[in-house]
């Protein structure tokens, strides 16, 4: 039975990756067969595959325009996770008078739904003159609580010693975050960069009301207009998810074990 338990845990992994991922192959499968989905009994293998479907979203709508102009929010976003994540999760390691109540307002901010602050979020928008730009539609994302307390938990991860050695080399506290924290949290670093990353890329609501020109629209939005053009849209919508799909998938696949130690960095120290 001892010898037969390894065995049994891969197959029960290997069953669990399978059911996993049925759903992207079947989302695959569609975008590139345009076979009804509700067809009975379902097909396994793909009949007939053809790529006209991707070729109907890169060219009836803008999409090369839209993918830019998601990248570039999700560029900002992810830079000022990073950079501003990491000043204040370095302050919450440090004392000062009433960081039990700033950590208490962090994490009751975090009950706050973002829909509830649209309003306040806009008005300031506004009045910084960023609204249907860039900038204006990366902005609530450029930085989030959740990932504040993921450099938190990092920082408090390395030895004091190492700081206190710096300090005594004259390093100012800036230094310190770049020279001796940054290069020492890296599966934070990674995990900042992929929730930033799919969440700006996923991002509806926001670009929805703060964008006014069409050429500003992420993919999100873009997918709207797309089904706008065609009547059959089960194999094109299937096309356009995995065309959106794809980069967030790739960040992800490139960053995995850093950014599972980047979740579980905050149990164990030293």
């Amino acid at each position: 039975m001892r010898r037969g338990f390894p065995w049994a845990r891969h197959a029960v992994l290997i069953l669990v990756s399978a059911a996993m991922l049925l759903p992207f192959y079947w989302v695959l499968k569609t975008a590139i067969t345009d076979e009804n989905i509700y067809a009975y009994p379902p097909r396994l293998t793909p009949l007939d595959p053809h790529l006209f479907n991707f070729v109907d979203v890169w060219y009836l709508i803008p999409f090369p325009r839209y993918l830019l102009n998601s990248a570039i929010v999700s560029a900002l976003a992810v830079a000022g996770n990073v950079v501003l994540n990491a000043l204040a999760g370095y302050a919450l390691t440090r004392h000062f008078p009433v960081k039990r109540l700033v950590l208490l307002l962090l994490l009751s901010c975090m009950l706050i739904p973002f829909h509830a602050t649209i309003i306040p979020a806009y008005l300031i928008s506004a009045r910084l003159g960023v609204l249907n730009t860039h900038l204006g539609l990366a902005l609530p994302l450029l930085s989030t609580i959740v990932c504040i307390f993921i450099y938190k938990a990092a920082f408090e991860a390395v030895p004091k010693s190492l700081i206190d050695a710096a300090r005594i080399d004259g390093l100012s506290e800036w230094r310190i975050i770049a020279t001796v924290l940054l290069p020492l949290s890296k599966p934070a670093i990674a995990t900042n960069v992929i929730l930033a990353f799919i969440w700006s890329w996923n991002s509806f609501m926001w670009p929805l009301i703060i964008t006014r020109d069409a050429e500003m629209q992420t993919l999100p939005l873009g997918l709207a207009r797309f089904l706008s053009y065609l009547e059959d849209t089960t194999g094109a919508l299937y096309a356009f998810v995995v065309m959106v799909l794809l980069p967030g998938i790739l960040v992800f696949l490139m960053a995995q074990k850093e950014f599972i130690r980047g979740l579980t960095s905050g149990a164990t120290k030293g």
